[in-house]
């Protein structure tokens, strides 16, 4: 199993996800952070990746909010039952969102592109997994 943490999906993963859509989906990020924040301006130089995403991760709830999503689990990972890398994440996110396409409004709008740089800045990387409910399982 490769595993790859990245910032951003390349252009075949953006159209694989485009290209459904299943209704209600929960994205589940494993996040990986810098130590030190990057920002590319050079600004905040003493704060860790970990504070600069907390400033994404209070952005993001409003943004959520907006297009009725919602932040469902955040919470620190603190080792590994079953299995084994190299490297585990610092964090595990659960957003839901509506839809696929109320995902993509989101991270289009302009209250989101104004927080991405906090993400930037504190993430070293990331895996997004997208799940959905089976049909008929209750929520």
């Amino acid at each position: 199993m490769i595993v790859t943490n990245q910032l951003h999906p390349a252009p075949d993963q953006v159209m694989a996800f485009v290209a459904r859509d299943d209704g209600p989906i929960c994205m589940v990020n494993l996040l990986k952070f810098r130590d030190k924040a990057v920002y590319a301006d050079g600004s905040e130089p003493d704060l860790s990746g970990r504070e600069a995403y907390a400033r994404y991760a209070e952005g993001v709830r409003a943004c959520l909010a907006a297009i009725g999503g919602r932040v469902r689990f955040g919470g620190a990972v603190t080792g590994l039952l079953i299995g084994e890398v190299e490297e585990p994440w610092d964090m595990v996110a659960i957003a839901e969102y509506p839809s696929r396409a109320a995902m993509l409004a989101m991270v289009q709008s302009a209250e989101y592109r104004a927080i991405m740089k906090h993400r930037e800045a504190g993430l070293a990387g990331q895996l997004n997994i997208c799940t959905t409910e089976p049909a008929g399982a209750a929520a």
